[in-house]
């Protein structure tokens, strides 16, 4: 049986535009040789290829894990909310039902999330579905709580968002229903950390939301505009909180007896604010008196923690995953990333579980993200990763070693295409030190990605200018086996997705798949 490590290089993909591609612009030599000597494929990684609802939809680290180490496709995210808002089981839900008899005679319903459509975290329609039914079942008072993108949508959309919300809000509002936005900020700095990386970030979302602390202003409009006016240049991601008031006073603070349902679907980054209304045991920060409310989420985020303990939505049941039959077969395991990816080679990887299937044969480390803007530090801990995976190969101990380099993703977030670069070179000087160590050792070095990003660093706005893109692309990403002994099977992304990886490791391992996988790529 072969020894393998797979490299994820996250947010790595091939250009189909040209148009701000750092990874064309980076150097790359190693990168460039092993696409030229060792057999590689190109692979879907969006749309349909990672269970999402069109291939219009970007692909996400979560989901492209999801496929990456479970070998299927399942529904995913925003298709499962689709599913269940159009068929109507969500409100049939006894969640559903709860948080709306909470309220419906006195107490306001709060929906909080990212407020675009941008498919990765939430969807602006299902909110709007929310706030329909929500009148129709007998709600009175309504109070959005947004979160800027321009991260997973143009980097200035913000507005465009807010008009759509103030539209439909405009058309539902009468004498016996009162909706409107409470509060608000950029995404990147209230309320969606994750991995517990700056709680501070989610106490000034709580502060925001929760307490009606913040900069007052008489619209979301008018806090944008102005923010926009005062910080030249900023991007939707990283405008700061506000609070809508009315003669001095917040109209929407959350308050005992009300409902708070987050309409995120996505997880990682909707757990720690989640603990912060669901966890009698809390100490991320001060929260000072926690209202007394029904809390819930679109989606069950943690399912081991349980976390929240309501939700609208059921997961996907993900099994029979890649690290469930390593172990059966006695595989020695080894995952490693830092911190902003430390969850997708183990959580998301093992189809949406906490903990280990063996703690005898799998072996996680973490390596602590800074707590800065990623284009500061753009080689991240690429150089800490990289030594710990070759410390790892050199014990000897591990017969599947996988790591997560999140520089072209997290980076590649921020808009700056120079610091881009240089995280996308620093992944490649992290392939050529591993190359190296695993001939040594007669390890087989595999590499791919979960989605693009770094490859599509620009997009033209609608006047056709050129402007910073810092959303995921739907541009195809590469598997590459470095031996130059075997043969991939012949295709692209159109026949092929990242969902074909975990069973050709497991051909490379000389197991057996299960059947519900989808095919290997291995040419015999």
């Amino acid at each position: 049986m072969k020894k393998i490590l797979l490299v994820v290089m996250d947010g790595i993909g091939f250009s189909s535009t040209g148009i701000g591609d750092a990874v064309a612009l980076a150097k790359t030599p190693t990168l460039d040789r092993f696409l030229k000597e060792y057999p590689n494929v190109r692979l879907k990684a969006h749309g349909s290829a990672v269970g999402l609802p069109s291939d219009d939809d970007m692909g996400n680290s979560e989901v492209g894990h999801n496929a990456l180490g479970c070998g299927q496709i399942y529904s995913q995210g925003a298709r499962l909310v689709n599913e269940s808002i159009e068929s109507g089981k969500l409100y049939e839900s006894d969640t559903w039902k709860k948080i709306i008899k909470n309220v419906v005679e006195e107490g306001t319903l709060h929906l909080l999330g990212l407020l675009s459509d941008g498919n990765v975290h939430s969807n602006i329609t299902h909110l709007f579905a929310l706030l329909k039914r929500a009148k129709s079942d007998g709600v009175k008072r309504v109070r959005v709580h947004i979160l800027l993108d321009g991260r997973d949508v143009p980097a200035t959309s913000a507005l465009d968002y807010t008009e759509q919300l103030e539209a439909v809000m405009a058309d539902l509002n009468d004498s016996g229903f009162d909706a409107c936005i409470a509060s608000g900020g950029g995404r990147m700095k209230i309320t969606m950390d994750r991995y517990q990386a700056d709680w501070a970030m989610v106490e000034r979302g709580w502060n925001t939301h929760v307490k009606g602390e913040g900069r007052a202003f008489d619209s979301a409009k008018t806090a944008i505009e102005t923010y926009r006016e005062e910080n030249p240049g900023i991007i939707d991601q990283d405008l700061p909180p506000f609070v809508i008031c009315d003669n001095g006073e917040p109209v929407g603070r959350i308050a005992d007896g009300d409902s708070v349902i987050l309409f995120n679907f996505r997880g990682d980054r909707a757990i720690e604010i989640s603990l912060a209304f669901d966890n009698d045991e809390f100490s991320g920060f001060d929260r000072g008196k926690r209202p007394d409310v029904v809390y819930a989420g679109m989606l069950q985020y943690d399912g081991d923690l349980k976390l929240p303990n309501l939700y609208l939505v059921n997961p996907p049941e993900i099994n029979n995953t890649l690290s469930e039959l390593l172990v059966k077969n006695g595989v020695r395991q080894y995952a490693v990333s830092e911190t902003q990816k430390f969850g997708h080679v183990t959580y998301f990887w093992n189809g949406n579980k906490s903990g280990k299937f063996s703690e005898e044969l799998e072996t996680y480390k973490e390596i602590e993200s800074d707590k800065i803007s990623f284009d500061q530090a753009p080689k991240m801990k690429s150089a800490e990763i990289t030594q710990d995976v070759i410390a790892a190969i050199e014990s000897g101990r591990y017969d599947f070693i996988r790591c997560n380099f999140p520089n072209g993703d997290m980076v590649g977030h921020t808009g700056n295409i120079d610091a881009t670069i240089i995280g996308v070179e620093a992944v490649d000087s992290a392939l050529a030190q591993l190359e190296k160590v695993c001939n040594e050792n007669g390890i087989l070095l595999m590499v791919t990605a979960d989605h693009g990003n770094a490859d599509e660093m620009l997009e033209k706005s609608k006047k056709g200018e050129l402007e910073p893109r810092t959303a995921h692309s739907l541009n195809a990403v590469p598997l590459i086996v470095c031996d130059g002994s075997l043969k991939l099977k012949a295709g692209d992304e159109s026949k092929y997705g990242l969902a074909n990886v975990a069973p050709t490791i497991v051909e490379l391992l000389e197991l057996t798949p299960p059947d519900c996988w989808e095919e290997g790529l291995l040419l015999r």
